[in-house]
């Protein structure tokens, strides 16, 4: 019961932190208790707030929706703009509640519609367009102006002794919730800069962009610097600079020139809504921020956030991580052949690989000296690739066979039938795969037949327009022979030493593919209620003991649950990851900091790299300096591991980061059965102890 009770208290105090991009529960008890600086607004806020939820509940809305306060702080605000403009009394609070309810209804409806049609974000577009409803109709409602209109408590004593430059960024930042005063902006702007730096960052250079420009638009700066409305300047300045943008260099200059053109917005809205004795509301900051996204979804923007964190800082994180972590695409092959390869030509390539064809792989197979040929070199037969088998790179149906056309002999080339003899495989993902340049005669397959990865297909060869013999493959997104190529990538295979797991190999480099071991399948097959229990040993004594048990998130991840913290995890074309840790368990960051990865395939030796976020290695202070920085250069800092195999259940992995000076050596051994058995580096150790199966 204690547990529920806590979970809807945090889902509560979410809501009010929501309202400045970030989902911290404790940052958003600050925002609560700071709202009853005037207690009508606190009050109305928390009417508005318990009935939407109570409702949303009635309505067995999934806690897990609800946690995060997304769905409720649009209510939230329509209850404080009631609070703002009415005192409590009954009347107000049967009102407040009725405007709450309403607003959540409102949100739900207008997300289902922004996230299925325009892929946007709903903002406070519930709470403007229901606020702006209601100061409509309280026009109608004497009994209300009668009773419950209020003069304003403020401190404006403190404007005496600050600046006006100064005092109208503490009062915009304060009437964000409704509260147009300098104290309670100075403390928001703690609470901001405590969460995130870079927020805090773009709320003044939000904020005085736009108020400059506004006030040398009207010709005061002082009129400028006096109009709390420019709280939009703020908001826009965050929502486009750290939350619905990678924060970068580039993104800042997206947030400003937003703010700039938002100046004529709010100056146009103001004069419009005037007439109807209805204030901006938040009007400017939606229009602006919902344009730009959607305008930069358009045009492809590469910082536009495929997935948002709870602070820009975790977003940039993840982002800069997975851009080292998964180098490859979604379209994924494996290598079309078995044993060992060279890379003749890749993505734009020193021959034929240009323009609309410019994302294919050619390979042949060389000797030790990197000839592609014995004796002269003269006849087909002297090529090691010639009739070699190939292999169906994806699972797919075949809809394109040509079979029936000759070899060249060396020096002679086909002009007319460029492709050769060749396969197209329609992938059920939604592309095709061709590969081309098969021997004359050699195809096993035939159109509507189903292949899976690894499939004969039939011999390498020198048909088309080949100089010598090859593979050629490459991916596209229609079934006419030769169309216009897109991106793709190559999984599971191993170059000098070296597992990739999705990447692209180098021209003039050797691959082979690898499959995946079933033992090691099988070691890391968690099942939903398995649990760990490790013993944590510093020093070589038992200090205390952890226990994880797996579970399983509402979009179907998997993930180990400590209490303290959630590490997610999965399999992924052949290799396991650790994928993220939500919370700040210790232990969990260990498991990560010492696996991030690991093939499931052996090898003697073998080799991988992979990269760790920052947050896994640095404390929050240090995190939050270096993620600043490198909001402004992206390769600032670097984490990376290197793992290898000792022997089929011993793995060494070395994580190093010049930037951070850190050097550190991880032994991980895994379990005869499943999961890992042991992580061991310097003084700390987490020994298995215990395991449970569901």
């Amino acid at each position: 019961m204690r547990v529920k009770i806590k979970e809807d208290i945090k889902a509560i105090f979410n809501s009010y932190s929501e309202i400045f991009f970030f989902e911290n529960y404790l940052a958003g008890s600050v925002l609560f208790f700071l709202t009853f600086l005037n207690p009508n607004i606190g009050v109305a806020g928390i009417i508005a707030l318990f009935s939407a939820y109570i409702f949303a509940r009635f309505l067995k809305m999934e806690k897990e929706f609800l946690s995060s306060g997304f769905y409720t702080y649009n209510p939230l605000l329509v209850g404080l703009s009631i609070g703002y403009l009415f005192k409590i009394t009954p009347l107000t609070v049967f009102f407040i509640a009725a405007s709450g309810i309403l607003t959540f209804v409102f949100s739900v409806m207008l997300f289902s519609l922004f996230s299925y049609y325009l892929r946007l974000p709903i903002l406070s577009i519930p709470f403007v367009v229901i606020s702006s409803t209601i100061y409509l109709a309280v026009s109608n409602y004497s009994n209300l102006f009668v009773s419950s209109l209020y003069p304003h408590i403020n401190f404006s004593f403190l404007e005496n002794y600050i600046p006006v430059w100064v005092s109208g960024y503490f009062k915009s930042l304060g009437t964000i919730l409704f509260l147009p005063d300098i104290l309670a902006g100075f403390i928001f702007s703690l609470v901001i800069f405590y969460i995130s730096r870079i927020l805090f960052f773009l709320s003044v250079i939000g904020y005085y962009s736009g108020t400059f420009a506004s006030g040398i638009l009207t010709g005061s700066l002082y009129q400028a610097f006096s109009d709390i409305s420019h709280f939009n300047f703020i908001l826009i300045s965050m929502a486009l600079g750290g939350i619905f943008l990678i924060p970068s260099i580039r993104s800042y200059f997206v947030a400003l020139t937003g703010v700039i053109t938002s100046t004529i917005v709010l100056s146009a809205i103001k004069t419009f809504w005037a007439l109807y004795g209805i204030p901006a509301f938040t009007l400017p900051f939606n229009i602006i921020t919902l344009t730009f996204i959607y305008v930069l979804g358009i045009v492809g923007f590469p910082f536009v956030a495929r997935i948002i964190r709870k602070t820009p800082e975790e977003t940039l994180d993840f982002y800069l991580t997975n851009l080292k972590r998964y180098k490859g695409s979604e379209r994924t092959l494996h290598l079309p052949f078995s044993g060992r390869w060279t890379v003749y030509q890749g993505f734009n390539g020193r021959w034929t690989h240009k323009g609309g064809w410019r994302y294919a792989y050619d390979f042949v197979i060389t000797d030790e000296e990197g000839k592609t040929y014995r004796n002269e070199g003269l006849e087909l037969e002297d090529y090691y690739a010639f009739r070699k088998p190939v292999l169906s790179p994806v699972r797919g149906r075949v809809v394109k066979v040509i079979n029936d056309l000759p070899d060249n002999p060396i020096g002679q080339v086909d002009r007319e039938n460029s492709w050769g003899n060749l396969v197209i495989i329609h992938d059920p993902r939604g592309f095709y795969v061709e590969i081309s340049h098969l021997s004359y005669r050699s195809v096993k397959v035939k159109e509507g037949d189903w292949v899976e990865v690894g499939s004969y297909i039939g011999l390498c060869g020198n048909s088309g327009y080949s100089p010598q013999p090859h593979i050629h493959i490459q991916v596209q997104l229609s079934d006419s022979v030769g169309g216009y190529t897109v991106p793709f990538s190559f999984v599971n295979f191993i170059s000098d030493g070296r597992f990739y797991s999705n990447d692209l190999p180098d021209e003039g480099s050797v691959v082979e593919p690898v499959f995946p071991d079933k033992t090691l399948e099988l070691k890391f097959s968690f099942v939903l209620d398995n649990s760990f229990e490790y013993k944590v040993l510093k020093k070589g004594k038992e200090e205390e003991r952890l226990k994880i048990t797996v579970k399983m998130s509402p979009d179907g991840t998997f993930y180990f649950d400590s209490g303290k913290g959630k590490l997610y995890f999965g399999k992924y074309e052949g290799t396991f990851y650790f994928f993220r840790l939500d919370g700040d368990d210790e232990y969990l960051k260990l498991l990560f900091e010492a696996l991030p990865k690991i093939p499931l395939f052996y090898r003697q030796g073998i080799r991988w790299e992979d990269h760790i976020p920052l947050k896994i290695v640095t404390g929050k202070l240090k995190n939050s300096v270096i993620l600043f920085i490198s909001s402004f250069k992206h390769d600032f800092a670097d984490v990376k591991y290197t793992g290898e195999f000792l022997d089929i259940r011993k793995i060494k992995g070395s994580v190093r980061s010049s930037i951070l000076n850190m050097r550190k050596d991880f032994y991980v051994e895994l379990d005869e059965f499943l999961g890992i058995k042991s992580v061991r580096t310097d003084d700390i150790e987490l020994e298995l102890v215990k395991t449970e199966y569901k």
